[in-house]
Formats: C-alpha cells, sequence, structure tokens
C-alpha cells in the first residue's frame, strides 16, 4: 500500500515514529516536502523511504505530484501547518482523512474563537490584526482585557507568543512581531490564567479515544516555554467532558490530536488545538507509556481502518519530560550526549537538540530546547528522581 507523507523540515515525530510504523505496516512511503536536502540527511540512507520534492503548502502542486505518480492509499501529515492541504488532497482522492473545514479552524486561531463563540461552547475575548495594520487602532480600545496574549494567527511552538500588559506595550510588541512576519495576521487574547494542561485523542471518525494528557510547567512570563510536562493519569472529568464537548463543536475526530487548555475553578478554557500528535518527543514516550502501537494505530485510521476495541494501554505508569533551555543568546560550549539509562525501575532517555559548537540568538520560543529528557516508570516519585537526578548531574553552558 502507498502512503504518501507530507512534511516540512524532519521531526522526530516522523524520523522516529510514523516512518519506522510504516516499514512495521509494510506500506511504501514517499515523503512530499519542499526542503529534500534536510530530510535526505536525516534519513536518506533508508531504501523503504522515496524522497520527492514538492511545494507542499500548495495544495494544488500536491494534487498534481501524487496523481502524476503511484495511486494513493493513504494521503497524511504531523505538520502544524499541513493539515488543510493534506484533507484536502485526501478528499479529492477519495481516502480517509480530516474534515478539512475542522483542519482550517484549529490552524487558524482567530476563525477557531469564533467557530467555538457561534457554538455556544466557549468564549474568549479576542481580536484580529490583519497585516499591516496598525496596532494602535486596538490597543486604546476600551474592550481589551489587559493584560492579554499576542500570538500569530496561525503560529506554533509558542513562536512570537508575548503577554502584555497595557497598551504601550501591545503597540510596542505587535509592531516587533509585525517586522519579522510581514504579511501574517496576530491575534490578540485574553490571559487565561489557570493549570495548563494537554488532552491527547484520537479518533477514527467514529469512535474517538483519549489517550491521556499531560500537565505543563511554563517559564515565566512573559514568554510561554515548555519547561516540563508530567502525564497526568487522574485528570477531573468535567474539564476533560468541556475539551472535548469543545473538540465537538470544531469538527475534531479524526486521527490524532494534541490539545492544549488551561482549567481555572472547574472550567476549561482551550488554548489552542494542534489537529496532528503531540511534539517534541511526547509522543515518543506516551507510546512507551501506553506501551501501545501509537504510530501504527494513527496511520491505520487513514488507511481506512476502525480503531480496535480495546487498546490495551497500560495504566498504572508514570512519565514526565523536561527542556533544558537556553537564558541567553551565544554558543553552546558544553552539554550532555545522548544517553539511555535505567535509574531502578525508571527508563530515562535524553536527546540533544542542539549540537555542542552552535551559535545561536535567544528566541524566547521552543527553539531555545537544548535537550529533551523523557522517563517513564511505575511511579511518579521514582521518576521524578531519575529525572532531577540527571538533571543535577549534566550542566549545559552558553558562552556568549
Amino acid at each position: 500500500m502507498q502512503l504518501y507523507l507530507l512534511a516540512l523540515n524532519p521531526t522526530d515525530s516522523v524520523t522516529e515514529g510514523f516512518l519506522p510504523a510504516a516499514r512495521r505496516l509494510g506500506l511504501d512511503v514517499t515523503v512530499l516536502t519542499d526542503q529534500p536536502a534536510a530530510h535526505r540527511a536525516a534519513y536518506g540512507g533508508d531504501p523503504g523511504v522515496e524522497l520527492l520534492e514538492c511545494d507542499v503548502r500548495d495544495v494544488h502542486a500536491v494534487i498534481t505530484r501524487v496523481s502524476t505518480h503511484r495511486a494513493p492509499d493513504a494521503v497524511f501529515s504531523n505538520s502544524d501547518h499541513l493539515q488543510t492541504q493534506t484533507a484536502l488532497a485526501a478528499g479529492y482522492f477519495g481516502l480517509p482523512g480530516k474534515d478539512w473545514r475542522a483542519a482550517l479552524r484549529t490552524k487558524d486561531k482567530a476563525e477557531m474563537r469564533r467557530r467555538l463563540a457561534a457554538a455556544g461552547a466557549g468564549t474568549v475575548w479576542s481580536a484580529e490584526l490583519p497585516p499591516g495594520r496598525d496596532p494602535a487602532t486596538v490597543a486604546a480600545a476600551p474592550d481589551v482585557p489587559y493584560p492579554c496574549v499576542i500570538k500569530p494567527r496561525e503560529g506554533v511552538a509558542s513562536e512570537d507568543v508575548v503577554r502584555v500588559e497595557g497598551p504601550a506595550e501591545l503597540q510596542q510588541r505587535c509592531k516587533e512581531i509585525q517586522a519579522r512576519r510581514p504579511g501574517e495576521a496576530l491575534v490578540l487574547e485574553e490571559y487565561l490564567p489557570g493549570e495548563l494542561f494537554t488532552l491527547e485523542t484520537l479518533g477514527d471518525g467514529v469512535r474517538r479515544e483519549v489517550l491521556g494528557g499531560f500537565r505543563t510547567r511554563l517559564s515565566p512570563p512573559p514568554y510561554f516555554i515548555e519547561e516540563r510536562l508530567t502525564f497526568t493519569a487522574d485528570r477531573p472529568a468535567a474539564p476533560e467532558a468541556q475539551v472535548l464537548a469543545q473538540l465537538d463543536a470544531l469538527g475534531v475526530g479524526f486521527g490524532a490530536c494534541h490539545t492544549e487548555f488551561v482549567v481555572s475553578e472547574g472550567q476549561a478554557r482551550l488554548i489552542e488545538v494542534n489537529y496532528r500528535a503531540i511534539g517534541d518527543q511526547c509522543d515518543l514516550l506516551l507510546a512507551d507509556l501506553l506501551e501501545i502501537p501509537l504510530f501504527e494505530h494513527i496511520l491505520r485510521v487513514h488507511l481506512g481502518e476502525r480503531l480496535p476495541a480495546e487498546l490495551g494501554a497500560r495504566t498504572g505508569w508514570a512519565a514526565r519530560l523536561d527542556y533544558p533551555y537556553a537564558r541567553q543568546a551565544g554558543t553552546l560550549t558544553a552539554a550532555p550526549g545522548p544517553s539511555d539509562l535505567t535509574v531502578g525501575e525508571v527508563r530515562l532517555t535524553y536527546r540533544p537538540l542542539r549540537a555542542v559548537g552552535e551559535r545561536h540568538p535567544l528566541h524566547h520560543t521552543n527553539r531555545d530546547l537544548l535537550g529533551v529528557v523523557r522517563a517513564v516508570g511505575p511511579g511518579q516519585d521514582a521518576v521524578d528522581r531519575a529525572v532531577s537526578g540527571f538533571l543535577a548531574g549534566h550542566s549545559w553552558e552558553i558562552t556568549s
């Protein structure tokens, strides 16, 4: 069977998750990408992966590339930026896939807010700042709830997401982001206080399974860098039901979905919906923690198969990820190499995300991450001790 996988830059989710899963399923894999050299460097030696250059942001180009190659059995992507194009291409070829309207609603943060408000499924104050619009037109409006958050309408990974405290700061930050992102719209939203969680779901279009979720610890304001994610086995039922109802209002129910939300006074309010599997190696940890073929399940639903009646996920185990990250610009001069350790009954993995000798500016985003520590074990205390011990025993040094 022929799988077309759409991608921009290489990611661990694809390289370590979906491609090995496709190999185990016996699929012929063609990766369509606008960055073939980067993918060739990541796994170009794999004879089971065919690489074709394509402007994957253009659905017409994708359809043309597929229709002039081998007949597809599935068209799939785990990229935030390519869900709408992938859904449209799958629909064109009569293949299983996401509703392109749901993919667009979740990618476009302003449209997501409008859709939820129209459905009565959660109201959050928001305003859209079109490309090139002077932020002064909204900064001094009497209904702007300060503090508020500025974010790109279609951004990812905390890129250019910042909290502002008043009109002057809003105008300054908006102008800075507009200079970096000419031609892109911004969204202003009320700041949502509360504990930050994720919900990971997987659906086949008929049934949706909740795989679990994480409690997320962020860096101090005004930025939103993810410092730690801890798996939450016991989640309050009412907020989870509220999140699922909001996903229903958006039309989300097929394939993997990663939803971020805050809980305050028992109410769940969506931050954003990423209509794909959770990234930054959380998906690799989730598959290990639950002991299920997660990536195979995701690919199978895109091949038209139903989820099994029971996923058989392991229960009772704990998991945590920590992300050492840069606090200053400069060259990474010391950092640990990759590790796979067993600490008692805890399995701990460390993978660098930046090589020693690389020089980077400070982004105030997930691009500042230096590595990822992930651990699973039979108890939270043991997992926490293993991760804390690893972090205490190593150093990440940056020279200005």
